[in-house]
Formats: structure tokens, C-alpha cells, sequence
């Protein structure tokens, strides 16, 4: 009986081990979104992360008839993107992104986790003076 209670105790460890990789740090996606920043922030109560908001040109709408901004909300991953991001308040940035199943308090508030800044650039969108 003890031996078969040790191989179960074994199989069950191994089970939950691969549950939580799949669940919090398998990752789903790849990618790249580009947009103004909004804001960027380190906050948290126990785990201090990174987080921020990246506004995107065009509209979406969840029903019908409304009218809703493109909003990336992200953990950043790093100090070194960190502090790319964090001078680059309401300018347009293109960053490379990878998208897990679920956070994790000490990787940040979002299932988007930013590892990369591609680009910085002046905000679009804004307008010209007038002559």
C-alpha cells in the first residue's frame, strides 16, 4: 500500500507542477502593439512591478452603437524597458509583448507582460500649429 500512496503522491506532484507552467507560464501569444502612452506607473503592495497604458489609434465598440478607445494595459518586464518607458510619457512607442494565461503578483497585474521597446517616436495625432 506504501508503495502504491508514494507513486501516486509522485504523479499527483508532477500533475500540479505541469498545471501551474501551463497556467501561469505558458505563453499564448506573441506580438507587437504600437500606440501613444498613457501612463506608466511601478505599483503594488507586496511586489512592485511596472505597469502601464498604451492608447491605440481607432475605435472599438463591445455593443452596438458605443464608442470605446483601443486600450492596451501591460506589466513591463525589466528595468532596462522600464526605463526606456518611463521617459516616454505621451509619446508613440511600438513594444513587443508576450501574452500568458494568468498573472502572477510578482510578473505584474496583467496577462500582458511588454519585453521589448521597438520604437519611440513623437505622439500621433497631434496637431499642427496652425500659420
Amino acid at each position: 500500500m506504501k508503495k502504491y500512496l508514494g507513486i501516486g503522491s509522485i504523479i499527483l506532484v508532477i500533475a500540479l507542477s505541469i498545471f501551474f507552467w501551463w497556467r501561469y507560464y505558458f505563453v499564448f501569444a506573441e506580438g507587437v502593439k504600437a500606440g501613444n502612452l498613457n501612463y506608466f506607473e511601478k505599483k503594488g503592495f507586496m511586489f512592485k512591478t511596472w505597469e502601464g497604458r498604451l492608447v491605440q489609434d481607432g475605435f472599438q465598440s463591445p455593443s452596438a452603437g458605443a464608442l470605446q478607445s483601443n486600450e492596451f494595459r501591460f506589466s513591463a518586464l525589466g528595468d532596462s524597458v522600464a526605463l526606456m518607458l518611463e521617459r516616454s510619457g505621451g509619446q508613440f512607442v511600438e513594444l513587443r509583448y508576450k501574452e500568458y494565461l494568468n498573472p502572477i503578483p510578482w510578473r505584474g497585474a496583467s496577462k500582458y507582460v511588454v519585453t521589448e521597446v521597438l520604437e519611440i517616436g513623437e505622439a500621433r495625432g497631434k496637431s499642427m500649429p496652425l500659420q
